[in-house]
């Protein structure tokens, strides 16, 4: 299969882009669709023969959910139902981050396919705020299933080249929406009714943090889920191992955690690349990546994130990527949340 790119970097162009991009989902193909957050590998969410081509172009097993991207608001009760006591702070939820990174785990309608849910009695659904995308979804007027446009457990593309990179072949068209503005996937949430605010369990950090959440119920405490691998994960991206590099990544929890193995070339994924953090002296690292060079500004180095990731990845003089820890909290704990994956993916032998 020829891949084809559609650029959109001016009207003419842009609009034709949209039109080709709905004349494939339409048809029943799969198109990547830039969105803020991560590029997406698009299909109509109502059409589950086109929803399984996804599964196939990914190699996504079949037990882990896709996200359902919606024209409008409105769309919400076509696809999902509110549970009783929860419709307020839905309501308010919505108007404040849609369009945007939230994703909201609900109750499904029957309208929506199985395939699409793996199953599970919920859907995750969320309206995206990339220009593009909102074009596509509108004209089309059906929701879209689009998980990231990568292998599965792979790293998420920020642009259409690192999609190409991973796709090329697999599908029919890549719209070219540039870079992404989050560059990070959604953040996932699932509401519990209860008194005096509802509690909200984040399944998965991302660009909307836990303060932006609090105004809105109680944050539930989390404990990471060791055994999800071997059960149904309730939502995309809660797989233990994921978000991975082809090459070993080793997260560290401090510098003296650092045991180079002989012969091994080694790259940096460094938050701030300062000296005093103590990581830039701890080898003669071929390449050194920084996510927010000297500010430490946590939103610029989750933009900055799997870019600088693939091109460590990319890099001939690395054969293993070592990763300096970024402060634990607002969107720094989604860049944890991936890099944690990532490591768990990191082989145990070379």
């Amino acid at each position: 299969m020829l891949t084809q790119i559609a650029r959109t970097d001016h009207e003419p162009a842009a609009k034709e882009a949209v039109n080709r991009a709905v004349l494939h989902l339409r048809q029943g193909d799969v198109v990547a669709l830039p969105t803020e957050t991560v590029y997406g590998l698009g299909a109509d969410a109502l059409d589950p023969v086109a929803v399984a081509k996804v599964f196939e172009a990914k190699e996504r097993p079949a037990f882990d959910p896709l996200i359902v991207h919606l024209p409008h608001r409105k769309w919400l009760t076509q696809v999902a139902t509110i549970p009783a006591g929860l419709e307020e702070v839905i309501a308010r939820l919505t108007e404040t981050f849609w369009p945007g990174p939230l994703t909201l785990v609900l109750p499904k309608t029957d309208r929506v396919p199985d395939i699409v849910t793996s199953g599970l009695p919920t859907v995750a659904v969320r309206v995206s705020n990339h220009p593009i995308f909102k074009r596509i979804v509108k004209e089309l007027d059906r929701p879209i299933a689009a998980p990231s446009a990568n292998r599965f457990g792979r790293m998420s593309p920020t642009s259409a080249a690192a999609v190409q990179e991973e796709l090329q072949g697999r599908i029919p068209l890549i719209v070219d929406g540039g870079a992404c503005s989050c560059g990070l996937e959604s953040t996932i949430i699932r509401l519990e009714p209860a008194s005096p605010k509802p509690r909200i369990h984040i399944l998965r950090a991302g660009p909307v943090t836990a303060d932006h959440l609090k105004p809105f119920g109680k944050i539930a405490k989390e404990r990471r889920n060791e055994s999800v691998e071997a059960n149904a994960p309730e939502a995309p991206g809660m797989l233990q191992s994921h978000y991975a590099p082809g090459k070993p990544l080793r997260l560290l929890d401090s510098p003296a955690a650092f045991r180079p193995e002989p012969g091994l070339r080694y790259g940096l994924l460094s938050y701030r690349g300062e000296e005093e953090d103590g990581y830039l002296d701890l080898a003669p690292w071929t390449q050194v990546a920084v996510l927010s060079p000297g500010s430490g500004k946590l939103p610029e180095a989750g933009v900055r994130f799997f870019h600088l990731l693939r091109q460590l990845d990319r890099a001939g003089d690395v054969d293993e990527i070592i990763a300096e820890p970024v402060p634990d909290r607002g969107v720094g704990a989604a860049i944890m949340d991936r890099l944690r994956k990532a490591s768990a993916s990191r082989p145990q032998s070379y």
